[in-house]
């Protein structure tokens, strides 16, 4: 399909985070939309704002336009949905967001972002530190930047930031020339089915997918997940890795000043680096080397001296040795484009987060209130870590909602054993989004098996007058579902406490 043909197009579900980056993307280049959602929220609004049209409720055929060109829909959207059946039975363009964005990154030059946690901080960071750089990127993100106020921009350059988003395999649509790994803990289990699948049939044909000459960095951690295994890389795809305190791109010596994070970063650094080779083994150039067969690649381990580049005392905005990690990744993204050292440390410290991402909401001399979207046992670790580094020896409270019935089954005693590192737990219903009840599957099998004394069960009816019988000192509110929007009545409640 060509898209520069594409004038008219409908979105079904326009509200979700991708699908509305999609919607940004045609509007701006004079493309007609309009779409639909089940209800209104602020995003919508500002689509909406922005020039889109947008309805919502049940279907409605008489609000969608004539002449479409492209419509455009998400898994999120159920299969006997009218207006998704009507286009079925249509002769319009019927396409998923990640065939789209597929596209797409097949007429530019792709940065994508893959990873069960972290890619939306750091594809959003990777675009701050390029266009800081001056590189123009466009980009498409899976949360709103606070720094673009947006979770789209274009840009004039050839690059395109991509967020890639393994949930029902939409990332395998893409054709990135650099690709990022930043994690593989098992997740969406309703489409992958066992654990390992989430690796074998995800991950690792998403690294498939990186373009001929093009470059891959993958978590150092994780290359233990290929070693004697097929990964089918070839081209000549150079493949190296990064981390902390280890991986040919690393960050170490940690430390909290201030407030804030500050580290050192190096690179190239002795360690593991993998390119694909044709298949031989031997000695040069004072690396030694060998090939895994099933590999097809180069794993090189030396310990004799390398060219270093060494950035000291890098002062991050963003809070958790996760996001260390994750700027690690930038950084080293950031160089293959040519960004210089001044432009990273002045993007480090400009860079102001993802709403809904270890975002400070209200801060007195009494009370820290950060919201964070983690919905799975690995992020919620990350945030609870992060908040007492920043808060040594302080009550920390968190009040979370679980994020559908399948992961609250499959997960709970991840989730127990990580809201047990809270001083007090607030534990909300299930928010149930695409899925429908399961038997038997509730808040209450995740606070069975907690061992916190301080832990209540509570619904949204309930959860404020909840609060306000509290003492708050450091409150968490932590999700993925709708208790962003108890964030404002929270933030007002601190705010206005006598």
């Amino acid at each position: 399909m060509n898209l520069k043909s594409i004038k008219k197009i409908y979105f079904l579900g326009i509200g979700g985070i991708g699908m509305s980056a999609l919607a940004r993307y045609f509007l701006m280049k004079g493309c007609e939309v309009s779409g639909y959602d089940k209800t209104e929220t602020t995003l919508t609004k500002k689509l909406v704002k922005e020039g889109m049209t947008v309805h919502y409720g049940a279907a409605d055929l008489t609000k969608i336009p004539a002449g479409l060109d492209l419509v455009v829909w998400t898994p999120a959207i159920p299969r006997d949905f009218e207006e998704l059946l009507h286009f079925q039975n249509s002769n319009i363009p019927l396409k998923k967001r990640a065939e789209v964005l597929g596209i797409i990154s097949r007429s530019q030059r792709t940065i994508a972002v893959a990873g069960t946690h972290g890619k939306t901080t750091t594809s959003s960071l990777v675009t701050h530190i390029l266009r800081t750089g001056g590189v123009k990127c466009t980009a498409f993100l899976g949360g709103i930047a606070q720094n673009l106020k947006s979770n789209y921009v274009g840009g004039d350059s050839d690059w395109v930031v991509v967020e890639a988003d393994e949930y029902d395999r939409s990332f395998l649509q893409l054709s990135p020339e650099i690709s990022v790994l930043l994690s593989m803990d098992p997740d969406h289990l309703d489409i992958y089915g066992a654990a390992e699948n989430v690796a074998e049939t995800g991950f690792k044909e998403f690294l498939k997918k990186t373009k001929p000459n093009g470059k891959v960095f993958i978590k150092d951690e994780l290359t233990q997940h290929f070693d004697n295994q097929t990964i089918d890389i070839s081209n000549r795809v150079a493949i190296s890795t990064f981390g902390l305190g280890s991986g040919t791109y690393r960050s170490d010596n940690i430390r909290v000043e201030d407030g804030m994070f500050v580290f050192d970063f190096v690179a190239p650094a002795s360690g593991r680096s993998w390119e694909a080779l044709p298949a031989k083994s031997g000695s040069g150039e004072g690396r030694s080397y060998e090939v895994i067969a099933d590999l097809g690649l180069r794993i090189t381990d030396s310990d004799a001296p390398n060219p270093k580049s060494e950035f000291r005392n890098l002062k991050f905005s963003m809070a958790g040795r996760h996001n260390i990690e994750n700027a690690t990744a930038a950084i080293a993204v950031a160089l293959q484009l040519g960004v210089t050292e001044k432009a990273i440390r002045k993007a480090l410290i400009s860079f102001k987060g993802i709403q809904r991402r270890f975002e400070f909401v209200y801060r007195d001399e009494r009370t820290v209130f950060i919201d964070d979207y983690a919905h799975h046992p690995t992020e919620i670790r990350a945030a609870v870590q992060a908040a007492r580094e920043l808060f040594p020896g302080r009550r920390i409270t968190g009040i979370f909602q679980p994020h559908l019935y399948s992961r609250t089954r499959d997960f709970q005693d991840g989730f127990a054993t990580e809201l047990d590192k809270l001083d007090e737990i607030i534990l909300m219903d299930i928010y149930p989004a695409r899925e429908l009840p399961m038997p038997g599957v509730t808040s209450e099998i995740v606070f069975d098996k907690m061992k916190n004394p301080n832990r209540v069960l509570a619904t949204k009816a309930n959860v404020l007058e909840l609060l306000k019988t509290k003492d708050l000192d450091v409150v968490m509110t932590i999700g993925a579902g709708d208790i962003d929007t108890f964030v404002r009545p929270i933030k007002l409640m601190l705010k206005n406490r006598k």
